[in-house]
């Protein structure tokens, strides 16, 4: 498996993880909000540091591509982009809400039929939302939606439906379905990246490093609902 650095800065935690072979050689957090400038290059220093001291090649660099908070995507890309450039390396890019999903899989006894629902927190009623299963296939597509009774209902009339992320809080006060189940303390991590950026690593699936912002971070800004962050 490549070696590979993951970047996640979408919400107010700031993480690196650095794997290779299916586990994590290094790994740092920070869960201080608004402190992503501050800390993320300390944390790429230090992952550079071990490969540099156990003599290991670094094949690509994931970042995280949102949704999320736009100023701490926008710092994570720049970090992320500036690294692959500078060491003519390929630039994953990794969905947030599906990274969400695949934490809440890996860590949480989940049935066959379950439905996954990452929500990042859009202030009100709002959350930046999708639905997937456990194939990460997408049941609805990452969407902003506001949020009441009715929300999901489809999908919990089928079997049980997992809510989880920052906004998920506001989800729990208004879903009151018996199929609805609520994991709490899910948030993006670098370390949770792996699975997604090793999948993407062997499929060939790359960032173009000409472009400034991932088009999924075009996408979200041009539909998300006013006063989202």
């Amino acid at each position: 498996m490549p070696v590979i650095l993951h970047i996640e800065t979408s919400t107010d935690v700031c993480s690196v993880a650095l794997t290779a072979e299916g586990g994590i050689l290094k790994h740092y957090e920070e869960f201080r909000p608004m402190s992503h400038a501050v800390v993320l290059s300390d944390f790429v220093k230090g992952c550079l540091d071990h490969l540099r001291d156990h003599e290991m090649k670094l094949d690509a660099v994931a970042v995280s591509i949102g949704p999320g908070s736009y100023t701490g995507l926008r710092i994570g890309l720049s970090e992320a982009k500036g690294l692959a450039y500078a060491l003519d390396l390929p630039l994953i890019g990794v969905d947030t809400l599906q990274l969400m999903a695949v934490s809440v899989m890996f860590s949480q006894d989940v049935e066959p039929d379950a439905m996954f629902v990452p929500m990042i927190d859009a202030r009100r009623m709002e959350v930046y939302t999708g639905v997937y299963n456990l194939s990460l296939e997408e049941m609805m597509a990452p969407s902003p939606l506001i949020l009441d009774e009715g929300s999901y209902a489809g999908f919990l009339e089928k079997g049980p439906v997992m809510f989880f992320g920052n906004g998920s809080d506001k989800a729990k006060n208004v879903i009151k379905h018996p199929n609805a189940i609520f994991v709490p303390d899910i948030k993006p991590l670098a370390v949770d990246m792996l699975a997604l950026a090793d999948r993407d690593f062997r499929s060939g699936r790359f960032l173009d490093l000409a472009y400034s912002v991932p088009r999924y971070l075009k996408d979200f800004q041009a539909t998300r609902p006013k006063k989202l962050f």
